[in-house]
């Protein structure tokens, strides 16, 4: 069935789509109405870290919901237990609370934060609750979470800001060491800015950051709803700097396409009371049975090795698309990677893309001079060398 542009005025003006309709995807692959396809590099932003349509979220979905869907957070369900097991089991993290959103999971953060700012307050009886985020940073789009973020613009969209998030330079310690005070409780940071244009955290700022955090009696928060669950090569891209963070937020790729998203803390920071945080939806068994699919194929002997290794071919293979264009190389972790265009021309690529034919291919443009990859972590060679080939192709055609 075919959809025009007068069927999708019920839904909300929120952003700019083009005018196409998506039926059907497996794997790296989308269908729109039309029975198009498209090579998807967006993976729903991250999210869909095993493809579109996996067998093992398919089948986890059908069991359990055959089984109980959501018998309220009010009470204990076995998928729920098992993921958080599995959670803390993998990472230096000894509790687990689940949400449906990674702005959810964040706005948790720091609402942890802050309760424990407030358990604990600074040697002189100041209230703790500031915490140091960094400029061009995302955290989600609730009002705590968009004014913790340093997205420009996002200042004044719907001003006042919530308080108490004074921004630092990413990969500067001394930016960080100049914002604390008897109120600060946290730093807060994406290991890699994801939407301000695919920016790793050095090892080295990491490694300073968890130094000055532990000396001024401060916690360390890592958001990794972007870079987090095998993203980066590792499962947790604070492993790469063999660090070890008080709080961390994960979502996206945690529930492989279905809304699921987790706040992991040390046992100590583990301080809400009840009462204090909750949702309809957290830990509901038909979302965490999913997760549980999710982290078991992760952790396949072989898995992440293989995403390491696909994250090399397509830095390799980016590196030698730029050189041939002129561009300005390439950055990333893993399988999280941005092109450097060396000009604003990502949004005429990524619709470029799109209208090629017979087959288009999707791409995100996060700043005008980047794009931005975000393939399946099962992505195969011969998908990411078509990626490149119809790449060089829309250059050329753009005169580039």
């Amino acid at each position: 069935m075919e959809y025009n542009h007068a069927d999708t005025n019920a839904l909300m003006f929120i952003t700019n789509r083009p005018d196409i309709v998506f039926t059907e995807g497996h794997g790296m692959w989308l269908t729109d109405s039309t029975g198009k396809r498209y090579l998807d590099y967006l993976q729903g932003w991250a999210v869909n870290c095993l493809g579109h349509a996996p067998a093992c979220i398919s089948d986890a979905l059908a069991v359990q919901s055959k089984k109980l869907l959501n018998p309220s957070p009010a009470f204990f369900n076995a998928p729920s237990i098992a993921l958080a097991n599995l959670l803390t089991a993998n990472s230096c993290f000894d509790r687990v609370f689940f949400a449906s959103s990674g702005a959810e999971a964040n706005e948790g953060a720091i609402k942890l934060a802050r309760k424990y700012g407030r358990k604990f307050p600074h040697a002189d009886g100041a209230n703790r609750f500031e915490i140091i985020t960094f400029d061009h940073s995302f955290h989600g789009r609730t009002l705590a979470t968009m004014s913790a973020s340093g997205k420009p613009g996002w200042d004044t969209m719907y001003a006042p800001q919530v308080a108490g998030f004074p921004k630092a330079e990413l990969n500067d310690i001394a930016s960080v060491e100049r914002l604390i005070n008897n109120h600060t409780v946290a730093v807060m940071l994406e290991p890699v800015q994801g939407e301000g244009g695919v920016i790793p955290a050095t090892r080295e700022f990491m490694q300073a950051l968890r130094a000055l955090t532990r000396e001024r009696g401060i916690l360390l928060i890592v958001d990794e709803v972007q870079s987090g669950m095998g993203r980066t090569g590792t499962l947790f891209a604070y492993q790469l700097s063999h660090i070890e963070p008080d709080i961390m937020t994960l979502g996206k790729g945690i529930g492989g396409g279905v809304p699921l998203a987790a706040l992991l803390c040390r046992e100590e920071i583990a301080c809400f009371e009840p009462g204090e945080q909750g949702g309809t939806y957290n830990g509901n068994p038909l979302m965490t049975a999913v997760g549980v699919a999710v982290i078991e194929t992760l952790l396949a002997p072989d898995f992440l090795p293989t995403v390491r290794e696909r994250g090399e071919w397509l830095r390799q293979g980016l590196l030698a698309l730029s050189e041939r264009h002129g561009l300005q190389g390439e950055r990333g972790e893993g399988l999280l990677r941005a092109l450097q265009l060396g000009k604003d021309i990502g949004p005429q690529i990524v619709e470029a893309a799109r209208k090629l034919e017979p087959v288009g291919l999707l791409l995100n443009s996060p700043r005008p001079d980047l794009l931005r990859f975000m393939p399946a972590l099962n992505v195969s060679h011969a998908e990411i060398d078509q990626m490149l080939a119809m790449l060089s192709d829309v250059l050329r055609m753009l005169g580039h």
